[in-house]
């Protein structure tokens, strides 16, 4: 195995001779600077596919700032660049459930705050899934995988819930994704979809929580 082949990622070179030693002046930087460059180029995708503007690779590194060579380093297809910005907000999804537990007032709270994330994350990311989806040609592995990472974040908000006697125990967290999933892709504008939403949670407080 070559010193390059055992490296554990992010892990500074082991050669012989104190070699690592000196080039970490430059290798963190370099390393710092190129996590910039990707974050940016997320940024600008996650806005472009939001916004419903143009979303062409050139369009990405036009809005990132960056060059074309720069951005294919990181995403060397569009395919690759799609999966990175929808593994990216379940990253966040799963992160927002976290902070909800700590934020919220009580455990129903918390819970009906993920939620509203998660409409937000499923209705923001319609393109970038409907694109992803035909990239993949019809292989829907990867949201299988985001749903399992989101069902495992949130799982907890709903437990607490039900446990505190705030939410109905008779819904698993798979019926109340699947009933977010279908108010996120009713047509219609925000003043028009978000009350329905507000309905649905409603039903699942106890009595004695609404």
């Amino acid at each position: 195995m070559s010193a390059r082949e055992g490296e554990s990622e992010g892990a500074e070179p082991e050669c012989p001779g104190g070699e690592a030693v000196k080039a970490s002046a430059k290798g963190p930087a370099r390393r710092a600077d190129a996590r910039r460059n990707r974050d940016k180029i997320l940024a600008a995708a996650r806005a472009a596919f939001s916004e419903g503007g143009e979303t062409s690779m050139a369009a990405v590194s036009r809005r990132a700032g960056v060059g074309m060579a720069t951005l294919y380093r990181n995403f060397p297809s569009r395919r690759e660049l799609l999966e990175a910005v929808y593994a990216d907000e379940v990253t966040a999804l799963c992160e927002a459930a976290q902070l909800a537990a700590s934020e919220g007032e009580t455990p129903a709270v918390a819970l009906r705050m993920w939620l509203w994330r998660f409409f937000a994350f499923i209705t923001a990311k319609r393109e970038v899934a409907t694109e992803l989806l035909t990239q993949l040609g019809g292989d829907e592995a990867v949201f299988g995988d985001g749903r399992a990472a989101g069902l495992a974040a949130g799982r907890p908000l709903l437990a607490a819930a039900q446990e505190a006697g705030e939410v109905r125990k008779d819904v698993t967290l798979e019926q109340v994704f699947d009933m977010v999933v279908a108010i996120a892709t009713i047509n219609g504008d925000a003043e028009y979809v978000e009350p329905i939403l507000q309905t649905a949670l409603d039903g699942l407080l106890r009595p004695s929580s609404a």
